[in-house]
């Protein structure tokens, strides 16, 4: 029932803007870029809204949309019931899920941080 429910919100989202986009281009252009800003897309010079900015909106856009959103169902966790089996890729680029690294009856702690 809820990919149902994402499946109606995504769609409608994606025929409404696709329509502005016909009737306004400038408008929903302008509306783009400033999405754009908040993601940072736009600071790339070579990265520029001719190569992006058309894609929104479109049958690949809405596929990729509800692929996320439907992946994101998956991945609520709730206290004492079983964790999320989340997908993960390795760094040689091997995808497999979090509990892959189970062992045994020991813990498994997931460590996130960042190095710069």
């Amino acid at each position: 029932l809820q990919k149902i429910l994402i499946l109606l919100q995504v769609t409608l989202s994606v025929i409404v803007g696709k329509t502005l986009m016909i009737l306004f281009p400038n408008a929903m252009k302008r509306y783009i870029l400033k999405m754009g800003e908040k993601s940072r897309m736009n600071r790339n010079p070579k990265f520029s809204y001719e190569n992006w900015g058309p894609t929104f909106f479109s049958f690949k856009y809405l596929q990729f949309v509800l692929k996320v959103k439907w992946k994101r169902l998956e991945d609520e966790a709730f206290e004492g019931h079983p964790a999320p089996n989340t997908p993960v890729v390795t760094l040689s680029g091997e995808v497999c899920h979090v509990l892959d690294f189970m062992k045994d009856n020991r813990p498994l702690i997931l460590n996130f941080g960042s190095c710069t």
